[in-house]
């Protein structure tokens, strides 16, 4: 069986909403809905009916978005019937998962063209209870947020392993000998370069607002300084340096890419932005989470056969100024201004189960204005793992 190329022809998101801001109030399955059916207008020539599948990347799936959010977007966003539609899970990067699956079944032919992305509502992810183990029980019951984080955690985890996601980016600052000034810097860097971007039009050609709502730009990029980011309190150690300034906010977007091999490439009648060359995953210790994409990202890099010194543009999660300054400390042959040129998650935002096909769309478009080159996105996820893909053009 040879495997076959498979190409990113188009991606699409839409611009990221704050926490209970401007896309609080739209569905997660209505956002999904919204980014695949903008993807399929986007290219007149190719017959919806001709989708594969669509894989899409949810990271929460307690709320408006269970029973296979891929599947109902498809149907909201008035896809044939015929096109069927799968979810999948790897919490920060379920996004990115989504792309890595769906460019895997067209490789091995099971797919010719397919769609993958991924959605959060942070925002509207709801608050649980657990069933009882008897019935009618006569005290109060304990009420779990799913917006973050772990909740309903399993007792014979060991605590080292259960810390919060912002005690896991300090214990990466301690590991790494990480300041607070250099966390501050880092996030206003991020911001700076968002709002660069945007002024200079270069997220027009990825972003497709949602109908009736106002926002028509990423809703956290922000003009601060770093006098202002000093007065932030630490948020989760009394002495500590990760704050809401230097850590990403809660969000709320969907992302979408169109892959297809050859054939489906000559039905779309389109050039495609970049082809897929290697993905990785690896795993790491629970509470270094943070430090997830750093094998992942040498591995993937092996596998395509490149260097860091081959790359024109890398998009990397910004879960934290700390833990991206740790992966960056552990990657000295890695030019630091090929990273996140146009911002990245602490300015743009980081809705979960989104993120990675964002970060994917965002290197195909990066590539596609350079004419040629490589490109690499990559992200840690909770619970310790790291995820990493290489394309080039």
């Amino acid at each position: 069986m040879s495997i076959r190329d498979v190409y990113i022809v188009d991606a699409v998101r839409t611009p990221i909403g704050k926490f209970g801001g401007a896309l609080a109030a739209v569905r997660p399955d209505d956002l999904a809905a919204h980014v695949v059916r903008s993807l399929v207008d986007r290219t007149p020539e190719l017959d919806p009916a001709r989708i594969d599948d669509v894989y899409f990347g949810d990271a929460n799936g307690a709320g408006e978005d269970n029973r296979d959010v891929a599947r109902m977007a498809v149907l909201l966003a008035g896809l044939p019937v015929s096109v069927p539609g799968v979810t999948v899970n790897r919490l920060c990067g379920s996004g990115l998962e989504a792309v890595i699956q769906a460019a895997r079944a067209i490789a091995v032919g099971d797919a010719s063209i397919a769609v993958a992305g991924g959605v959060e509502s942070m925002s509207r992810a709801p608050w649980v209870v657990q069933k009882p183990e008897r019935a009618f029980p006569a005290g109060h019951q304990q009420m779990f947020s799913t917006t973050l984080g772990w909740r309903m955690t399993n007792p014979r985890m060991p605590a080292q392993w259960t810390v919060s996601l912002g005690e896991g980016a300090e214990l990466v600052a301690d590991r790494h000998g990480i300041t607070r000034e250099q966390q501050d810097a880092f996030a206003l860097e991020s911001h700076r370069k968002a709002a660069e971007a945007w002024a200079k039009g270069l997220y027009d050609g990825e972003v497709v607002p949602y109908d009736g709502v106002e926002l028509a730009r990423d809703e956290c990029i922000r003009e601060s300084s770093l006098e202002a980011l000093a007065r932030l309190k630490p948020a989760f150690r009394t002495d500590g340096s990760v704050t809401a300034g230097n850590a990403s906010p809660l969000n709320d977007g969907a992302a979408a890419l169109l892959l297809v091999d050859e054939d489906g490439l000559r039905a779309t009648g389109r050039e495609p932005l970049a082809r897929i060359r290697s993905s990785a995953v690896t795993g790491i210790e629970p509470q270094l989470f943070g430090l997830g994409p750093v094998e992942a990202v040498r591995t993937a890099l092996a596998k395509a056969g490149k260097d860091f010194a081959d790359l024109t543009t890398f998009e990397l999660n910004e879960a934290f100024a700390a833990q991206s300054l740790g992966c960056l400390a552990e990657w000295p042959g890695l030019d630091p201004a090929v990273v996140n040129p146009r911002g990245g998650a602490i300015a743009i935002g980081h809705p979960l189960g989104a993120s990675g096909a964002r970060l994917a769309g965002a290197v195909a478009h990066q590539l596609a204005a350079a004419g040629s080159g490589t490109g690499l996105a990559a992200l840690c996820i909770g619970v310790g793992q790291g995820l990493a893909l290489v394309l080039e053009r």
